[in-house]
This record gives structure tokens, C-alpha cells and sequence, in this order.
């Protein structure tokens, strides 16, 4: 499993989000690096994000969620064309950051 993962849930529906386009960040010198990008599966998670073993330098990092794509692609209208969650990684462990979205709100948390 990759240290990070993430899941989706679309709380209009009540559902898993699939087929939503995340982007991983890394802060260096208060500009962002792309390290890795995929798109939720059919249950809404992307577990691959980062290659199985890979554990990330403690830092300030942040995940990017297109969430305009999917809503458009359902025609439904939308407020936040993304989401961004900005996170500290504090210590070598698994970090889960799930996602509960909806067209004029969302929410986040530190899963497990």
C-alpha cells in the first residue's frame, strides 16, 4: 500500500467518487513539485499513489482534487472547480486523507 492514500465519497449520492484526478505536491521553498498524479478507482481510492515501499521525506505537502471534471462529466453544476488539502507529514507511517465532497461543500479528515 502506498504511505499516502486517499478515497472520495460523494456525499450528494452517498457513493464512492470514481474517475476523479488527484495530483500529490511536495512544498520546497515555498513553491510545489508534482510527485505523483492518478485517478480514484470504481470505489472512489487511489492505493497506488506512490510506489509500495516509497516513504516521503517529513515535510509539508499536499493533495489536488479536480473535482470540476467530475461533476461536468455528471452535468452537474458546481462551486469548487478543485480541492486542495495541505498536510504535514510529521513521521514515517501511513497517512490516509480522505475526501467527502459534494457540488457546494466538502470536508476532510485524518483517516486511518
Amino acid at each position: 500500500m502506498s504511505q499516502i492514500t486517499t478515497h472520495i465519497l460523494d456525499t450528494t449520492k452517498g457513493k464512492p467518487a470514481a474517475g476523479v484526478t488527484i495530483a500529490l505536491f511536495a512544498e520546497q521553498e515555498e513553491a510545489w513539485q508534482e510527485l505523483a498524479r492518478g485517478t480514484t478507482n470504481q470505489d472512489g481510492r487511489i492505493p497506488d499513489l506512490l510506489p509500495k515501499g516509497q516513504l516521503l521525506p517529513l515535510g509539508t505537502y499536499k493533495m489536488k482534487f479536480f473535482t470540476q471534471a467530475y461533476f461536468e462529466q455528471q452535468g452537474v453544476p458546481n462551486f469548487y472547480p478543485f480541492v486542495e488539502i495541505v498536510f504535514n507529514l510529521n513521521a514515517a507511517e501511513h497517512y490516509h486523507i480522505p475526501l467527502l465532497l459534494n457540488p457546494f461543500g466538502y470536508s476532510t479528515y485524518r483517516g486511518s
